[in-house]
C-alpha cells in the first residue's frame, strides 16, 4: 500500500490534520502522522469570527503521532501533506523537518501544504521560484522565501498543490487528490 506523510505537531489545526488524513485512508493509502517526537498530539482548532481581525484559538482533538521526524525516510512515501494552525511556526526549524520537505520537493513527489504550511518549505529553502497559496498574513514571509504568493484555494505548481486554511479544503484537497493518483496511485 502506498504510504502518505503528514507533518505535524502541536497546535496544528484540527480540521487541517484530519480532513487529509480521513480523505487519504479513504482513498487506500496508508498514512503516518510525523511529529517532532512520538507522542500524543494536542491539536486546535481555528475559526473565523465576525468582529475579529484574525482567527480564534480553541482546543481541539489529541492524536497520537506514528514517527519522529529524526525516524523518517521519506522514500518511503509516495506524498507529504504539511497542514497549517500553528505547528509550522516552531517546526520550521527542526533540521529533520527540513530534510523530509526537501526529499520531497527535491524528487517532485506529490505536496499539499495549506495554511501556515508553507512556511516549513520556505524555511527549507524549497520554495525560491515558486508559486504558492498560504494564510493570507504569510504572504510577506511567502515572498521572503523566493515565492509568488497567490490568493487562491487550491494553486497548482508542479506537484505541489496549496490552499489558504481550512475552508480551502474541498477543491484543495480534488486538486490534490488528482495529482497524487496520476503520481502514484494506491
Amino acid at each position: 500500500m502506498a504510504k502518505v506523510l503528514i507533518l505535524t505537531g502541536d497546535a496544528a489545526e484540527d480540521l487541517e490534520v484530519f480532513y487529509p488524513y480521513q480523505r487519504l485512508l479513504e482513498e487506500g493509502y496508508d498514512v503516518d502522522i510525523a511529529a517532532p517526537e512520538v507522542k500524543k498530539l494536542q491539536f486546535v482548532v481555528h475559526d473565523f469570527v465576525d468582529g475579529f481581525d484574525t482567527y480564534t484559538e480553541k482546543l481541539g482533538h489529541t492524536w497520537q503521532a506514528d514517527v519522529a521526524f529524526a525516524d523518517v525516510d521519506p522514500a518511503e512515501y509516495v506524498a507529504v501533506v504539511i497542514p497549517g494552525g500553528r505547528a509550522p511556526e516552531y517546526i520550521r526549524n527542526d533540521a529533520d523537518c527540513q530534510r523530509i520537505v526537501k526529499h520531497f520537493y527535491g524528487e517532485s513527489k506529490p505536496v499539499a501544504q495549506l495554511c501556515h504550511g508553507p512556511l516549513i518549505p520556505a524555511a527549507a529553502g524549497v520554495l525560491n521560484g515558486r508559486k504558492t497559496s498560504a494564510y493570507p498574513a504569510l504572504a510577506p514571509d511567502i515572498r521572503a522565501g523566493g515565492a509568488e504568493w497567490v490568493d487562491g484555494d487550491a494553486v497548482v505548481d508542479g506537484t505541489v498543490v496549496s490552499g489558504r486554511a481550512w475552508p480551502d479544503h474541498p477543491t484543495w484537497m480534488r486538486a490534490f487528490m488528482a495529482i497524487l493518483k496520476e503520481h502514484a496511485p494506491a
